[in-house]
């Protein structure tokens, strides 16, 4: 039970009809998407940080197995340097401990002008997190001097000695395509190399979509063969689906299980197909 496949969030009022049921109330999202896939990033908590009465709720709609992978708030990583908001970091970690068995890795997105320029103050970091928590730690850099070879060495051995993964940013499927106005949203995010690298004995892919599968196709079948050699490996995977039409996320992430299991990867079934009358899927061409 190593392979985690899920989406950015849960609760999205355009997957009523399809991903939902019909006449779905936004009070029932969390519970029906947690019978569907394994996992969600839970985007939620890089605006906000969740009461404790809030995360006591989400373990109670989720089942054993279920896995949140929250991400930081941007007051810590967005406002500058990172060690004046340790403290407020540690809290974050101490609030959301309270999942259980629910964590999974916690991730840290930082923001395209935190250079390696600042690799002292981000080793810092990292070492007092790893030291004062036991949270898996996850980071994805933005900024591209951190993918060349001086600097992306440098970052995989420190991230290698702490156990923290690099989390792996793969937007090809947006940009290795035809130009499309539904893409202009998502072509915020940084068209940076994808590196597949393992810092960590876990991994956190980012798969960022396109909405007609024809583009996902050839990225997701490398996937497949990446995900293999990982989990023989006994690596730990979460894999989170995004897309520009939000619609799609969850059908993208249910086709590359159909992929993964064709290939004879060895991956937990999706709860999803176990449902008795699972919702019909929105075309995705």
């Amino acid at each position: 039970m190593n392979f985690y496949l899920g989406c950015a969030v849960w609760s999205y009022k355009g997957w009523i009809g399809n991903f939902y049921p019909p006449k779905t109330q936004s009070k029932n999202f969390l519970r029906l998407y947690s019978q569907r896939l394994r996992a969600v990033e839970g985007n939620t908590t890089f605006y906000a940080v969740p009461e404790a009465t809030t995360i006591e709720r989400w373990v109670t709609e989720t089942p054993a197995g279920f896995k949140f992978c929250l991400k930081l708030p941007r007051e810590i990583t967005h406002n500058g340097l990172l060690m004046p908001s340790l403290g407020a970091a540690i809290a974050f970690l101490e609030r959301i401990s309270n999942l259980g068995d629910r964590t999974g890795s916690v991730f840290l997105q930082l923001p395209p002008s935190y250079s390696p320029d600042f690799l002292e103050d981000l080793s810092a970091f990292l070492k007092s997190l790893v030291k004062e928590t036991k949270a898996l730690l996850a980071l994805e850099v933005r900024h591209p001097d951190w993918f060349e070879n001086s600097h992306a060495n440098q970052l995989n051995n420190l991230l290698e000695k702490l156990g923290v993964a690099r989390v792996l940013l793969d937007t090809r499927p947006i940009y290795d395509c035809p130009d499309d106005p539904q893409l202009a949203c998502e072509r915020r995010k940084p068209k940076v190399p994808l590196q597949p690298c393992l810092t960590a004995n876990f991994s956190l892919v980012r798969f960022i979509s396109h909405p007609q599968q024809e583009y996902n196709r050839s990225f997701l079948q490398e996937w497949v063969t990446q995900v293999d050699r990982w989990l023989r490996q006994g690596t730990e995977i979460y894999f989170f689906v995004h897309c520009p039409l939000e619609e799609r996320s969850p059908f993208t992430a249910r086709y590359f299980q159909q992929l993964l299991e064709r290939q004879g990867v060895n991956v937990p079934p999706l709860p999803w197909d176990r449902l008795e009358s699972p919702p019909v899927q929105l075309s995705l061409f």
